[in-house]
């Protein structure tokens, strides 16, 4: 008798227990979800999250263009005249393709693709070419399920989506504009610091002095 009042105590004590436990994890905070929301009001970590996945979608293979526009051999002027302002580097198409290997070391090269591809659009008259490059051009870079994707806010692609029923040269304004200014703001001034552009700038130093 003594035994089974004993085992009754044990099991109420643990009930007790189970209860308390379920009543103190109810109150506490989901820490996790809490941090998840944080992370995706941050563009920053956004960034970061998109050039992660890009680089393991580069290891396997992504077939990322690389012919690079044709031009002359920049000048030496011309090499220090890119670093007086984004613009003017970005007007100069020895410039952009310099700029464009810097990109690609940062896994960032469809910035520059996806801006170049919205200028040739901006330059089709021809109503069917205008919509065909219009969705080429969604489908690489702004489609999630694109290697290419370029990152842009919500409010940017919704007008994307809507212009999309009817394309036209102008389809892509905002988001260029928003992907212009991210290249400006964010790579350009670690592109003048870069070893590729600092070995432009002194080798040109060097060829102008002896000549």
């Amino acid at each position: 008798m003594g035994g089974g009042r004993s085992e009754t105590s044990a099991l109420s004590g643990a009930g007790e227990a189970r209860g308390l436990t379920t009543t103190q994890n109810s109150q506490r905070p989901n820490a996790c979800c809490f941090c998840w929301c944080c992370c995706c009001s941050c563009s920053w970590n956004e960034e970061e999250r998109r050039k992660r996945r890009r680089r393991k979608r580069i290891s396997q293979d992504t077939k990322m263009e690389t012919k690079l526009e044709t031009c002359p051999k920049p000048s030496v002027e011309e090499i220090q005249m890119w670093s007086q302002s984004f613009d003017k580097l970005m007007r100069n198409p020895a410039g952009r393709n310099v700029f464009r290997e810097f990109l690609r070391t940062e896994y960032s090269e469809e910035n520059m693709l996806f801006w170049l591809a919205c200028e040739d659009l901006k330059q089709e008259i021809n109503k069917s070419a205008i919509e065909e490059k219009a969705r080429s051009i969604y489908e690489d870079y702004i489609s999630i399920l694109s290697p290419k994707e370029v990152s842009l806010d919500a409010r940017v692609r919704e007008v994307i989506n809507k212009k999309m029923q009817d394309p036209t040269p102008h389809t892509f304004e905002d988001a260029q504009l928003q992907i212009y200014t991210l290249m400006h703001r964010d790579s350009y001034p670690r592109f003048l610091s870069s070893n590729i552009y600092r070995t432009l700038v002194q080798g040109g130093s060097r060829t102008s002095s002896e000549s």
